[in-house]
């Protein structure tokens, strides 16, 4: 069985477009209770995952650059897709097994899914892969 059935789809997931701006993006982690959100571009395709602490220390960094010297507005120039960083948290693809992403789900709370063209379309949270092996274990026992 896939992990379709654990799918939270893109429709009720939280994400930015790359070409948000970082002001955006700090609105949306202040109204949703999220400390990392998937990044698509207009396409639907998945780029990256964008955590608070990303935008932390790209704040801090530019703020090093400018002695101090930047404001909100400023931050309305900036695009998400400019906050350079490692994606830490790569996607799957659709047709994955929930055990294949135990490992994965160990570092991260949840694991961006995405078709075979690579189009984002929802996630798969750690809390729903546990949930998942918790109930297939008391399955086999029972």
């Amino acid at each position: 069985m896939n992990i379709a059935f654990l799918l939270t789809p893109k429709s009720d997931v939280s994400f930015l477009y790359d070409d948000n701006t970082l002001r955006q993006c700090i609105e949306r982690m202040k109204i949703d209770p999220h400390t990392a959100v998937p990044v698509i571009n207009r396409e639907g395709r998945y780029i990256t995952t964008i955590s608070e602490g990303d935008v932390l220390r790209w704040l801090i960094r530019k703020s090093e650059e400018t002695k101090g010297d930047i404001s909100f507005r400023d931050l309305e120039g900036v695009f998400v897709r400019e906050l350079r960083h490692k994606d830490k948290n790569p996607p799957c693809l659709i047709t994955e097994e929930p055990e294949d992403l135990v490992f994965r789900a160990m570092e991260q709370n949840f694991i961006p899914v995405v078709d075979d063209w690579g189009s984002f379309i929802g996630i798969v949270t750690r809390r729903d892969i546990l949930k998942y092996l918790a109930t297939s274990q008391d399955k086999m026992q029972g």
